[in-house]
């Protein structure tokens, strides 16, 4: 349906444009696919659901990576293997496509999409920069992937989700994306925030600002391959997205905390912006009867 006032053509431009840009070239294919009728993986009630489908996960998406990449062995893997520099909007595009198709799918979509990811897991082997063997389907590192992104997608909905989660509804989107993660290889994963944040502890020992990792957050944050008209909007993403990292995580990366400034211009620049995200994407609303 055509926009009917400049309002509508405005939102249909900018949602169309984000689409684009998050959903590649196969999007409109994708979007048919995720939404086939059958039986899903989640129930429509499902946390997993509400955090998934929120417009703070453009910000968790960030954090998440940047959490990621204190690991030295899943760094060395992202940047042996992913081409996050060559080809960033096609990871960005399959990371949505598979969250996007185990989320909202039918469940035979999801369990295919799993096993073409773990498949894909299996062939992912390197060295390390410090010497270290890695291998992408090692359990302890899938284990850093999957407690990263949990927590950092939980963190993003909170602060900037249109409908935050009570303690129950946070234990049970850690619960539904454990299903994702055991099915990926994960064992045992996390099923509470509490579980959650003690696995996180359990790592630090092992996390680093290694060379790559600094190097894929000065990519990320400062220079990734955007039109002119998009840095600003992507600027706030990227400020919002490090405000959500814990001090301990900052540091290794050389990212400053600024306490007063992020509460002040950071976080209000990150609710707008998701706002109008929101706004953007949101369905269209039926025209009204008569």
């Amino acid at each position: 349906m055509k926009a009917s006032n400049p309002t509508d053509l405005v939102r249909d431009r900018l949602g169309g444009a984000i689409f684009q840009r998050v959903a590649g070239p196969q999007g409109p294919e994708r979007h048919r696919r995720i939404n086939a009728p059958g039986e899903r993986l989640f129930a429509g009630d499902r946390p997993i659901r509400r955090v998934h489908g929120d417009s703070s996960m453009f910000i968790g998406g960030i954090t998440a990576l940047l959490l990621q990449s204190l690991h030295p062995l899943a760094m060395a893997a992202v940047a042996g293997h992913s081409g996050y520099r060559g080809d960033p909007w096609g990871r960005l595009q399959r990371t949505s496509y598979f969250l996007a198709l185990t989320t909202f799918g039918r469940a035979s979509d999801a369990h295919e999409a799993i096993a073409k990811v773990r498949a894909i897991h299996q062939k992912i082997t390197g060295t390390a920069p410090d010497g270290r063997p890695y291998a992408a389907s090692d359990p302890h590192l899938l284990t850093w992937v999957h407690i990263a992104e949990a927590d950092s997608f939980l963190r993003a909905h909170a602060r900037f989700g249109a409908q935050p989660l009570d303690q129950a509804g946070r234990d049970g989107y850690v619960a539904d994306l454990a299903r994702i993660g055991a099915e990926l290889g994960v064992p045992d994963p996390p099923c509470t925030e509490a579980d959650l944040t003690a696995r996180i502890a359990g790592y630090r020992a092992e996390l680093a600002g290694t060379a790559q990792a600094r190097e894929a957050a000065r990519f990320l944050l400062l220079t990734p391959p955007l039109p002119a008209v998009a840095r600003p909007p992507y600027t706030v993403l990227a400020a919002a997205s490090v405000s959500l990292l814990p001090g301990w995580a900052r540091r290794p990366l050389r990212l400053p905390r600024l306490p007063v400034t992020e509460a002040a211009l950071v976080r209000p620049a990150g609710h707008a912006l998701v706002h109008a995200i929101r706004w953007a994407t949101a369905p269209p609303r039926p025209a009204p009867a008569g």
